[in-house]
Parts: C-alpha cells; structure tokens; sequence
C-alpha cells in the first residue's frame, strides 16, 4: 500500500446519536497525519452513484458535529450491495460500481461505521474489491459481540429511563399499569438497563421466557399492598406468552418487531382489572443529542480508527473493552449477538431489588 493521502469514512445501518461524533473524531485525527477525508453519502450507495456523492471533510466542517444527533452524512439500512434489483426486475451486483467509486476518490482506505449487519456487508464488500477497511460499532441495541459498549446504546437507555422516570407519575395519578416498548431486535439491553434506573417494577426481554400469571401476579401482589400502580418495560422482540413474535407491517409491505406492548397491555386488563395504558418510544431512542458517555466512546473510536489505518491494521474493528479501546478482527467482532447473559450483573441486580423479570 503506497503513501496514505485521503481516505473515505460513511455511516451504514440505523441512525443513533453519537455518529457525527465518531465521523468528527476521524476528520479530526486525520488532520494530524495531514490526510484528506472524503464523507461518503447514503452508506455504500454514494460510492455507486454517479457522479459519485461525497464531501470534503475538514476540521473546521466536523467542528461543531460532537453534539448533534443522527448522522449528517445520511445512511441506508435496507438491502446489499451484491443483489440490487433495477427498475426492470434484474438483479445487479454493484461492487464493481463500489470500486469505481473509491478509484474516482482516490481512498486509501475506508473507515466504516455499523452495526453487525452492516461491519459483515462492508466486510465482504471491501474483501472483493480490495480496499482497505476498519470498522466502528454502532448499535442502540448494543449487541456487537466484541464491545461492552456500541454507540447510540448509551443514549438510548437515557431516553427510555426518562421515559420511565415520567410514566411513574401518570401511572400515580391514574392508578394504572403503564407499559413502555422499547427497542431490541434480538436483545434486551436497553430494557434491562433502563428498566433498573427508571425504577420499573416489571421488565420483559427476550432473553428471559416469561409467564402471564407470574407478571400478573406481581401486579396484583403491589395492589393488595395498596400500590395500584405498575410500571412495565418491555423489548420490542419479546414474544407472546404462547412464544409467537408480534409484529407489524410498515410502508411497502415490510414486516418490522412491534406490538407486544399492546399485547401485554390487554392481556394484564384482563387478568389484574387495571387500566392499562402503552407508551412506544420507537424511533425516539434514536434520536436527540447523544449522551457525554456516547460522546466520548464515538471519539475514541474515531481516533484509533484513524491509527489503525497509520499502522497498517486493516479488516478489523475497534471495541471498547475494560474502559480501553482494543481493535480485534472484524469476523470476530460480529461472531455472535450479545445478548444479555443469564448471569447478567444486572439481572442480578433487577431480582434484588424485586423486580419482576416473569419467570
């Protein structure tokens, strides 16, 4: 690989807060070994378009980007680039589309930053064309195998926990069970985490089977004790007690996690008399300025995904390990969902402080 002089940096997946951080943390760390970098729009599919949609990013650009929310340089979270259908049906593979891109760019290297999802495309992608590539994790859902913390996850579990902090007081003044649906594809973190701190008496996550009677029965024990409030978290991907996932159909027909909240909602009605009410913060958690811990971790990784490239070290991924950032590589990074683990500190902590998990 010859003298570095410009490489390309570009957000793939969902949004979250924290990514113009991570981007500003490149632009920045970049400026001290004098390269250029290139912000690629709209994921992978700038670098396919023509002419080819990317910016200059300089210092002086990124300066202000630390606190503001989503990801200025746009992102898409549908589809690969190996099996793209045209408008008349056929499939395309556009990774030769890709490397022109990155030719006409004149990139040294990439620096990506995803969730598994997209670190495993942009993994295959840049193996094919033979860019060099690092990768930054990012995920509200804090699920990447590798890293104790992903970006977006940290802001998240504040919005969900303020969320909670204020249905506390709805739920006291009505005398209901209020149920808050927050996300987590595959895993509960954001639940469990939020559920602690917002003080909910009830938390359901995927990772965890539940029983009705068991929810029910915690419900109905605080009303006997003449607390006629409950406040429930729940993950989008927890199932029905009969273990069906619930969903919902969005635009153009695509199915997406959704509903259990109102499911559970029904459900506990029946079976404690409450009034019950839902609250889904859906994209809400997305959103927002992030957090100072998201702040610092998305410029952390920024800097050592930036050294890594000086050093040489490609096809891996930075992580955040034991308040370090250690690279591992990026097969390993994505290896597996980290779930919440049965012998979770904080699950420990939730059945200590009698919090009803509904096993």
């Amino acid at each position: 690989m010859g003298e570095i002089k410009r490489i390309g940096v570009l957000t793939s997946g969902g949004d979250c807060a924290g990514l113009n951080a991570a981007i500003r943390g490149v632009v920045m760390r970049a400026a001290s070994y004098g390269w250029e970098v290139m912000g690629i729009r709209h994921g992978t599919e700038g670098l396919t378009r023509q002419p080819t949609e990317a910016l200059l990013l300089t210092p002086d650009k990124v300066e202000r980007w630390l606190t503001l929310g989503g990801t200025l340089l746009g992102t898409i979270n549908r589809g690969q680039p190996f099996q793209v259908t045209l408008p008349d049906g056929t499939m395309h593979d556009r990774t030769l589309d890709f490397a022109k891109g990155c030719r006409e760019l004149e990139l040294s290297a990439i620096v990506g930053i995803g969730g598994d999802g997209s670190l495993k495309i942009l993994h295959d992608l840049m193996t094919k064309v033979g860019v060099p590539f690092v990768g930054i994790p990012k995920t509200i859902d804090n699920d990447v195998a590798a890293t104790e913390q992903s970006i977006g996850f940290d802001t998240a579990v504040n919005i969900a926990t303020e969320a909670l902090d204020r249905l506390h007081f709805t739920a006291a003044s009505h005398d209901r069970v209020m149920i808050l649906e927050v996300m987590g594809r595959d895993a509960g973190h954001i639940a469990l985490h939020a559920g602690i701190a917002g003080g909910a008496q009830v938390i359901l996550i995927p990772e965890i089977p539940y029983k009705l009677e068991v929810v029910s029965q915690a419900i109905r024990d605080r009303q006997a004790a003449g607390k006629a409030f409950s406040v429930v978290i729940v993950s989008e991907a927890v199932c029905t007690s009969g273990g069906d996932v619930v969903t919902q159909t969005q635009a153009f027909g695509e199915c997406r996690l959704g509903g259990i909240g109102q499911y559970l909602a029904q459900e506990l009605a029946q079976s404690t008399g409450a009034e019950t009410r839902v609250t889904v913060l859906g994209h809400v958690q997305r959103g927002g300025v992030p957090s100072p811990l998201d702040r610092l971790i998305a410029s952390a990784f920024g800097v050592e995904a930036v050294d890594l490239i000086a050093r040489g070290e490609f096809d891996r991924v930075v992580t955040w390990q034991q308040r370090q950032v250690v690279s591992v590589p990026v097969l390993e990074a994505i290896s597996h969902c980290r779930i919440v683990d049965p012998n979770d500190t904080l699950l420990k902590t939730a059945r200590g402080l009698g919090i009803c998990l509904g096993d």
